[in-house]
């Protein structure tokens, strides 16, 4: 009877582990430290790296406002390397998806913008290798 009384005791504790280790699997796109690239998927591979993390997240939303983007964005050419500094789990949600994206915190390594820190989407990012840290959104 006493060790039935342990198991029902320890059921939450088992339910909260398995809900954490769940959400941990939900993690930022990449780590503090990540040698990481910059390419854009779409047509002009150039990458917006803003001065804002902020900014960065109305621009994906769909604030489009261009003087905006021409003050605060400096553009990385595709290919340039950078490291990230920090990752922001799902803070920006693009005005044409349903899903929200992370953002990655850089500090370009590499190009004419070397030394600057800033903000890109996780979908300009890539690996060393090229391939995306994230999937492709619809």
């Amino acid at each position: 009877m006493e060790l039935s009384r342990a198991r029902v005791a320890a059921l939450p504790v088992l339910i909260i582990s398995l809900m954490w280790a769940g959400g941990q699997a939900q993690a930022c796109a990449v780590n503090r430290g990540d040698h990481i690239m910059l390419a854009s998927l779409a047509l002009d591979p150039d990458v917006f790296v803003w001065d804002s993390a902020q900014r960065l997240i109305s621009y994906a939303g769909g604030d489009f406002n261009t003087a905006m983007v021409l003050r605060h964005t400096v553009l990385a050419k595709p290919g340039t390397t950078a490291t990230a500094t920090e990752c922001r789990d799902r803070v920006a949600r693009p005005k044409f998806s349903t899903k929200n994206v992370d953002i990655v915190g850089v500090k370009v390594t590499s190009g004419k913008i070397r030394g600057r820190f800033g903000w890109v989407l996780a979908e300009d990012v890539r690996r060393m290798d090229g391939k995306p840290v994230t999937a492709v959104l619809p």
